[in-house]
């Protein structure tokens, strides 16, 4: 092995690794461990020599592969503009940087939303705030403005207050810290929402379609308070209610969760 294979192999490692890291921020994540799941399958057809699903594979490879870069062209352009503009070092860098942050909800911040969320629907201000888990919901958060505040319910109430530069938009949580406001969110396209919804709801419960975020939203008309978690909405939650929500579903253990969140589906359901 010669000194430019080693480069090679450092090379390669580096691309490989910088690949993931922006699938991970992207939501072609899911996308890659469908991919892991698909690979692995036709490893087993391989192996017992499926000759008809083998030849299906072959032929569909390049179909596949144009799907693919059609539906995730919006990311790939945005990956290839960065590479453009030689950002591929600083991205790699604050990368790292980012997975150093402490990234742990606490119980203190969970208190100050829910202070700041009733506070909120007490005068009918309109809210949406977005605590994210462990998708990523970096192209998300490019839409807003970053803040990278500790979260107070002081702040909170001071964003979404009428006529101020951020109100409008959602605010993204990550651990701690508020990191975006004004961030624009997917819409749900569920018909089976309610019609007298409107666009923030809507907006709560589409985020919560496209990764496993716990959203809060105050409605501006009646100030009730719900919560989307998983495509599902929660309507008109008191404090404690969405403080043991935010508990369950960013705290607890993975057991708790799941059973509270079938009660909790079972009962919004009825």
């Amino acid at each position: 092995m010669g000194w430019t294979d080693v480069v090679e192999i450092l090379i390669i490692a580096f691309l490989v690794y910088n690949i993931l890291i922006w699938a991970k921020e992207t939501r072609a994540w899911p996308l890659v461990k469908g991919v892991v799941v698909i690979f692995a399958f036709i490893f087993v057809a391989f192996l017992l020599q499926m000759n008809t699903i083998l030849w299906i594979v072959k032929n569909a490879s390049m179909v596949a592969i144009m799907a693919l870069v059609v539906v995730f062209q919006p990311e790939l352009r945005h990956a290839l503009e960065s590479l453009g503009r030689g950002n591929v070092i600083s991205s790699f860098l604050s990368n790292d940087a980012a997975r150093g942050m402490d990234s742990g909800f606490s119980e203190k911040t969970a208190s100050e939303i829910v202070r700041a969320c009733f506070e909120m629907g007490r005068v009918k201000t309109g809210a949406l705030i977005v605590v994210a888990r462990s998708d990523s919901l970096a192209e998300y958060e490019r839409t807003g403005i970053e803040l990278d505040s500790i979260v107070s319910s002081q702040l909170l109430i001071n964003i979404f207050e009428h006529n101020t530069p951020l109100h409008d938009g959602a605010v993204i949580i990550k651990g701690n810290r508020i990191v975006s406001a004004t961030c624009y969110l997917p819409l749900s396209d569920n018909m089976a929402l309610s019609k007298a919804l409107g666009t923030r709801h809507r907006a709560g419960v589409g985020i919560s379609e496209v990764s496993d975020s716990v959203t809060i939203v105050v409605s501006e008309e009646t100030g009730r308070v719900s919560v989307a978690v998983r495509g599902d909405l929660f309507g008109n939650v008191n404090p404690d209610d969405l403080r043991e929500k935010l508990e369950l579903a960013i705290v607890k253990a993975p057991a708790e969760k799941k059973s509270f969140w079938r009660k909790q589906r079972r009962g919004n359901e009825k």
